[in-house]
């Protein structure tokens, strides 16, 4: 693979990169407003909507979290368990099917039908089959599937064996999401993954054996121990192995991570991964090549192969589609509504199995915030008409955002050509801190600065 140059497209020199190194925290955004705003007192405004109609045709997502793992990685922030039995594991899906049961005759959900469904973790494929095929039984019973055309499913490639692959394709699986992370097992085990190297290239055989209409392949640029020639090899890799698509993130070291831990107790702030410069220089060949190969980039982080493929959980949940997440500490949003459950694994389990809702806080979009909101989240996808935020909110965003549109448009990061407003390729690696100059002045903060 051609290495690109370190400075080409406004990337810093080796003699500035020092002002990037990685340090401690979480750039990534994925929903507007921020988290920390979410709260209790929201709550009523929820049940408000659930009893009533909706106003319009949105589409509707099902989101499953599945917290499971047999390791935590040393970069993970995501709500996991590694110390779950089998008796804890079959309590927690038997908590997801109560909750679900307390939704299903709800008016804002009763009769709908959703268009994607996407069973995320933690470690979907930690379940056994006999558990996979209870899930989905269970869900099924309890909300119909009809007008469902994408299931996700993610995956660590040393859970799977054939049989649980064919029943996850029988189940209806139809897109299976590889976090295969990095092909070098020494990296691997640096970075405490669980799987091994020889497992990714076994698993993806059965996959493809399958015949899962999409297999996707997730890569971290930057994982501790990562270099230059082995970040070539990993693309060299993927590329060989022929995925549908393509997801590519850069290291970040959250505070709730194994890797901030080991940062307190050094009394260092610089993380041991590469700097900012570096990862979007390896992300930036990465796509490149794959681009070379026939692939097309639809996100700031994904590619597919010749455009055939799509990720409607995607597309739908940042055109303001409406999703109930499942499970502990899951995120939905319904009718512009936010809210997330228990954080607590026994704090969720003790609720659904009382029959209750297990939610802990929750967020009311205005019109405003509904509008910041998708126009954010499109901006990751490299496009956004101007005109369909016209059609849908009353507002002309580029009206709405003329000056932030102006200063990237100054730095090289956007283009404006009448309605349409693209992501450049350096926009692209740096979507995530291009995106709070769009937010309300009341939801910046640190983080954002």
């Amino acid at each position: 693979m051609k290495r690109l140059d370190e400075t080409a497209g406004g990337e810093q020199s080796p003699e500035g990169a020092a002002a990037e190194k990685t340090t401690v925290g979480n750039y990534f955004i994925s929903n507007y407003p921020p988290y920390s705003f979410w709260n209790e007192e929201a709550l009523g405004s929820l049940e408000g909507c659930l009893q009533s109609a909706p106003a319009d045709d949105r589409p509707l997502g099902l989101y499953v979290h599945i917290p499971f793992c047999r390791k935590r990685c040393d970069f993970c922030y995501f709500k996991v368990y590694t110390d779950k039995n089998s008796k804890e594991v079959r309590r927690y899906l038997a908590g997801v099917a109560s909750e679900l049961d307390n939704y299903a005759d709800v008016p804002y959900l009763k009769g709908r039908s959703p268009r994607f469904v996407y069973f995320g973790g933690g470690t979907p494929s930690y379940l056994s089959t006999g558990q996979l095929e209870e899930l989905f039984g269970a869900l099924r019973e309890r909300i119909d599937w009809s007008d469902v055309e994408e299931v996700t499913f993610e995956c660590e490639p040393g859970t799977l064996s054939l049989p649980k692959l064919q029943t996850l394709r029988d189940l209806g699986v139809t897109r299976l999401s590889l976090g295969v992370e990095n092909f070098n097992p020494a990296i691997l085990e640096r970075n405490n993954r669980a799987h091994r190297a020889e497992e990714i290239v076994r698993t993806y055989g059965f996959a493809r054996e399958v015949g899962f209409p999409q297999v996707n392949i997730d890569l971290i640029a930057g994982m501790v121990g990562e270099t230059d020639d082995n970040w070539a090899h990993c693309i060299e890799r993927t590329l060989e192995l022929g995925p549908d698509s393509v997801t590519i993130y850069q290291m970040e070291v959250p505070y709730n991570t194994t890797i901030y831990r080991r940062m307190k107790d050094d009394e260092t702030e610089e993380a041991p991964v590469a700097d900012w410069a570096t990862k979007r220089r390896w992300v930036r060949e990465a796509f490149a090549a794959l681009g070379e190969s026939g692939f097309e980039q639809s996100s700031a982080y994904t590619a597919y192969r010749g455009g055939g493929t799509s990720f409607l959980y995607r597309d739908s949940l940042w055109r303001g589609a409406d999703m109930l997440g499942l499970g502990v500490s899951s995120f939905s949003h319904l009718g512009g509504i936010h809210f997330q459950n228990e954080p607590s694994f026994g704090g969720y389990l003790d609720r659904a199995e009382r029959g209750e809702r297990p939610i802990s806080r929750a967020y009311v979009l205005g019109d405003d915030e509904r509008l910041i909101r998708e126009f954010i989240l499109q901006l990751k996808t490299g496009a956004v008409d101007a005109g369909d935020f016209r059609s849908k909110f009353g507002v002309d965003p580029l009206t709405r955002f003329a000056a932030a549109l102006a200063d990237h448009q100054a730095a090289g990061m956007l283009t404006v050509e009448g309605d349409q407003i693209r992501t450049t390729p350096d926009g692209l690696l740096v979507v995530d801190t291009l995106l709070p100059a769009f937010f309300r002045p009341e939801h910046i903060s640190d983080r954002y600065v």
